[in-house]
């Protein structure tokens, strides 16, 4: 059944408040969107409205977890990674404190509220921050698991979560190892590395391209050993980003093979150093090229 990982952030964080009294929860004035009002309706005296302040609400973040506390705190990515990126570097990521960062509406599926919301660059953003670990789930099963992992991390994490609806991929009996990348489908001569909603595009385009289907929702720390070793056994390689090509998903793999002498090529199908636009999630992701029918196209040529 299709559903938004914003959806499914919401539901478990109302269950982990509920069972962890250490948890807080802080807010950018967008409850009902980042869904953090499902865990306002079961601990409210842990759940914090910071208002319009993201930056201010990071801060916040910092202290309570230097008091001790977990802390989850969200806003729509452009907003959490964007406009509060000094805050996570330096009083979050610095002194290692234990804040996840749980940011909605990330990417260009945010659809009809155009550019200015598109984040397309939040993982680069995070990425690059000492002491972050950096998430991207793809579906409703593996967003729950994610928020569970990360609140038994101690650190500062980053979880890209989105606003539309996505096909699921797994089930409610799926078991989760976030360390290692997950081979989805083996194929043949080609290696699709996808992130987010593009995992689903891949496997539909993989029936038609014979191949090999590998899910990477932990981008940071990044299971070089296991790309490296499918680069190998593969012609080609293509990775698959609703996400910037700079500083993503293709970026993190060419830096892991860039320190071997692997010759298999490595090619990027993603956002191409260009801001998005409004209009519906499909139509938005069908003219930046991030469908399956593109992918088969690209492959093939």
């Amino acid at each position: 059944m299709a559903q938004e990982t914003r959806n499914a952030y919401g539901e478990k964080l109302a269950q982990l408040i509920q069972e962890n009294e250490n948890i807080v929860v802080l807010d950018a004035d967008l409850t009902k969107s980042t869904k953090t009002a499902e865990a306002k309706k079961v601990c409210p005296e842990r759940h914090f409205n910071a208002g319009i302040a993201e930056a201010n609400m990071m801060g916040m973040a910092a202290g309570l977890a230097a008091s001790g506390k977990t802390v989850f705190t969200s806003s729509f990515a452009i907003f959490a990674t964007g406009r509060a990126y000094e805050i996570i570097r330096n009083s979050i990521a610095y002194p290692n404190l234990n804040v996840k960062v749980c940011a909605t509406h990330a990417g260009l599926s945010v659809g009809e509220d155009g550019a200015s919301h598109q984040s397309i660059e939040d993982v680069a953003l995070m990425r690059v921050v000492p002491n972050m670990k950096v998430f991207v789930p793809c579906d409703q099963f593996e967003a729950k698991a994610v928020i569970d992992h990360v609140s038994k991390i101690d650190g500062p994490c980053y979880v890209r979560l989105g606003r539309g609806k996505v096909e699921d991929v797994y089930n409610e009996d799926s078991v989760f190892d976030f360390d290692k990348i997950d081979v989805l489908r083996k194929g043949n001569k080609v290696v699709l590395f996808a992130m987010g909603l593009m995992v689903q595009e891949a496997l539909k385009a993989a029936e038609e391209l014979d191949a090999t289907v590998v899910n990477v929702s932990t981008i940071k720390p990044l299971d070089e050993e296991g790309i490296l070793e499918l680069l190998r056994t593969h012609e080609k390689a293509y990775a698959l980003e609703e996400h910037s090509i700079i500083g993503g998903l293709f970026s993190a793999i060419s830096e892991a093979k860039a320190k071997t002498d692997i010759a298999t090529p490595l090619y990027p199908i993603g956002v191409n150093d260009v801001f998005g636009e409004s209009g519906k999630m499909k139509d938005v992701l069908k003219k930046y090229g991030l469908t399956a029918e593109h992918i088969i196209e690209v492959v093939k040529g």
